[in-house]
């Protein structure tokens, strides 16, 4: 069962997305210019996609893949062009109609090409209606939440998972702890929902101790820092 806390948040981040910051976020993602500021995460963000793509096979036909909070469909194209049936779910409408219009043109040579699929859905990435995969993406879609509720989400994805899940948190940095304090002294409506740090030990301890992880370990994780943008990813595979 889902927490009274996760409902809340994610209530929280489907409106930041679907209305205060969809025009912001389109931008971000796309080639236009943008401020250095951002300009430093989306560099951060391209290395993150990068790397989680790296985790996963170079050949993935005939392989299901959940893209769990895939914003505007970097991601899963490129999952698509190898082959995947991509499961791409957003809390956002608006950005999910983005990622579609962004990709069409190049869904439908990949499909021709290898196979690969995409489907875009608005909703909850825990939704079981979307049935089983062999791999899941999070990239940057669990950081909002703590500790508690990352690990029921993480626990739930791999109930339906037959090989890894890539995802990314915010470490526990003296600096992205400080942003969160700060960031908790503005009133609500005039923030973005706040980032929670979780510390790497804590997860790695999760995932030793929890009996819900017991067939599964935490081979590799790796921190990317550009400018603005930390975050660390880290990768869960069956035993």
């Amino acid at each position: 069962m889902l927490s009274q806390s996760y409902v809340e948040r994610r209530g929280e981040i489907e409106h930041y997305f679907d209305r205060t910051a969809a025009a912001a976020w389109a931008r971000l993602t796309s080639d236009a210019p943008v401020s250095r500021i951002r300009a430093t995460v989306r560099a951060g963000r391209d290395r993150m996609r990068q790397t989680l793509l790296s985790w996963l096979p170079d050949d993935l036909r005939g392989r299901r893949l959940l893209d769990a909070g895939c914003g505007t469909g970097a991601l899963a194209m490129e999952a698509a062009r190898r082959g995947a049936q991509v499961v791409a779910i957003d809390l956002s409408p608006t950005l999910i109609d983005l990622a579609r219009e962004r990709t069409q043109a190049e869904r439908n040579a990949v499909s021709a090409s290898n196979g690969g699929r995409i489907e875009f859905h608005a909703g909850d990435m825990l939704d079981p209606a979307h049935g089983d995969f062999d791999h899941v993406v999070c990239m940057d879609s669990i950081i909002h939440y703590g500790h508690a509720d990352m690990q029921r989400v993480l626990a739930c994805l791999i109930e339906r998972t037959r090989e890894s899940v890539v995802f990314t948190f915010a470490p526990r940095t003296p600096l992205l702890s400080l942003m969160h304090r700060v960031g908790s002294l503005f009133p609500r409506g005039d923030r973005a929902p706040m980032i929670v740090p979780v510390a790497e030990s804590d997860l790695l301890r999760t995932v030793d101790e929890d009996q819900r992880f017991g067939d599964w370990s935490a081979p590799r994780t790796q921190r990317i820092q550009a400018g603005f943008y930390i975050s660390q990813a880290m990768e869960l595979r069956r035993r």
